[in-house]
């Protein structure tokens, strides 16, 4: 087994895509696959950087909030310091190279807006340092759709985390590798990492809760879009002809597979879009239909070059 047909490498990171934790002896029915080769392949896609670990989405809309930045950045080639810099940065999600003024753009996820204002210390410590010191932040005013997911179909029944939810989800986030961690794991990394000693019972109990409220989005693998098939990433921001139209849209937009995040943005161009295409000139087919809507008035897009983050995951 020297290299998998991505036909496979799909079905089996579509397959551990899910709202509960995945049950390998299910997904091994459902493959006609033994439990062994999967392993196998598991073993052969990560050796091949085809995945990297497995991870969970976190419901952005859960108290307190999660703080989504979008933060733009003017560079130049001869600054990789700048760029390593950044990637040392936890809380960054996303760092991709573009065309225009902005060269950089990214996306930061924090927890709380403390978090926010620490990380903001060391970014702006980091820019002190570089040629142009040119930069500039955006807050998304509502998220839509965030890894794929339509936020309008979950029914988030339980918004408010404490301390020690939050702590179990970064712990299913963060440090699952090539396994599903298992409550065991989570109960040492809780008292090893954050000094909390719980029950494997009761961290069963909250993971089970937060998975049926809707604060876990789902299960799902770290995978390399690029490896798969996605050869196009894109940015946009889109102005509707009528203001009044943004929710409207946007639930429109929502709808579409190829649009894996989507914002509202306090600008002109209100709507920012994340797209993913698996052929370069199918972008300009979605453009065509987002104008052939009647409802857009301008765009403005953005083709990523240079994704330096190269795991990622997103339902398909």
């Amino acid at each position: 087994m020297n290299k998998i047909d991505n036909k496979i490498a799909h079905k089996i990171i579509k397959s551990f895509d899910s709202k509960s934790k995945p049950n390998i002896t299910e997904i091994s029915e459902n493959l006609s696959i033994s439990r062994q080769t999967i392993q196998n392949y598991f073993n052969k896609l990560k050796e091949q950087k085809i995945i990297n670990n497995f991870t969970i989405n976190i419901n952005p809309n859960i108290q307190p909030n999660l703080e989504y930045v979008v933060m733009e950045i003017k560079t130049n080639p001869n600054e990789p310091a700048l760029i390593n810099k950044f990637l040392h940065i936890p809380q960054l999600k996303m760092l991709d190279g573009i065309f225009g003024e902005f060269s950089l753009i990214t996306l930061f996820i924090f927890k709380n807006p403390d978090e926010f204002n620490k990380t903001l210390t060391k970014i702006d410590n980091i820019m002190a340092d570089s040629y142009f010191k040119k930069y500039q932040f955006s807050e998304p005013i509502k998220i839509y759709k965030t890894n794929g997911i339509k936020l309008s179909e979950i029914n988030l029944k339980e918004d408010t985390i404490d301390e020690i939810d939050m702590a179990i989800l970064e712990t299913l986030q963060i440090f699952q590798q090539d396994k599903l961690i298992s409550t065991y794991d989570i109960k040492r990394i809780l008292k090893n990492k954050y000094s909390i000693e719980i029950s494997q019972s009761t961290i069963y109990n909250r993971i089970k809760y937060m998975e049926n409220s809707g604060i876990i989005l789902n299960y799902t693998i770290n995978f390399s879009p690029k490896k798969l098939g996605f050869q196009g990433k894109f940015i946009i921001r889109i102005k509707p002809k009528n203001p009044s139209n943004y929710d409207k849209i946007a639930l429109k937009l929502e709808r579409l597979s190829e649009i894996t995040h989507l914002y509202r943005m306090g600008s002109e161009f209100g709507l920012f879009a994340i797209i993913r295409v698996k052929a370069i000139n199918d972008y300009g087919e979605i453009l065509k239909n987002l104008y052939s809507s009647g409802e857009i008035e301008d765009t403005f897009s953005n083709f990523i070059l240079d994704e330096r983050i190269p795991f990622t995951n997103f339902s398909f």
